[in-house]
């Protein structure tokens, strides 16, 4: 099915909750403060398109296709990364709280993430090799059989995972989140 083609158009303050947003190929579109909260999108084309201070909570997207699409500010509770078609997958997150999202089985590598919240969120099975985490807040994150070779998660926050049941060769940790690595262990740790 061809979908109809929309280009340069930039939505801002639209309520697709109310107003239904066409089923489309978006390119090069801006989204700024609209609200798609569990919104049907699924099937979707976004192609170099940005979502801005968006509220994007408990969207069906699946098979919807992401390339070189960047979220910003966005609330995206629950958000299902584990739907989207991975033909062409090019994302970038910046600022976003992706509490309780699930990226169960995605294959997202050398994805940018930037100050965003991953508090309760499922990357099991993910494969995140080269991923960038700046800044991320990982409270309650499950990382199960996760590739997280490259990864660098140097200025992450609250993150804890078992090593033996995930992927980490050449992945950066600093001093300060090594505990989250170690708590599996039950070692007491002291300054």
């Amino acid at each position: 099915m061809n979908l109809p083609f929309i280009t340069d158009q930039d939505f801002k303050n639209k309520d697709f909750t109310k107003i239904k947003l066409d089923k489309a190929e978006y390119d090069n579109c801006t989204f700024t403060n609209c609200n798609f909260d569990s919104c049907y999108l699924s099937a979707f084309s976004f192609l170099e398109c940005e979502f801005i201070d968006c509220n994007l909570s408990l969207v069906k997207i699946n098979e919807t296709i992401f390339k070189d699409t960047t979220f910003t500010n966005c609330k995206m509770i629950g958000f299902p990364v584990s739907e989207i078609n991975t033909f062409l997958l090019s994302i970038t997150f910046k600022s976003c709280n992706l509490q309780l999202a699930n990226f169960v089985n995605t294959n997202l590598k050398h994805t940018t993430f930037m100050a965003c919240n991953f508090n309760q969120t499922d990357f099991s099975n993910a494969n995140l090799l080269g991923s960038s985490f700046n800044n991320c807040n990982f409270l309650n994150a499950v990382f199960n059989t996760t590739n997280l070779e490259k990864c660098d998660f140097t200025s992450a926050k609250n993150i804890s995972l078992i090593p033996e049941n995930n992927k980490l060769k050449g992945a950066k940790f600093s001093k300060y989140n090594l505990e989250g690595l170690l708590a599996h262990y039950k070692l007491i740790i002291t300054e």
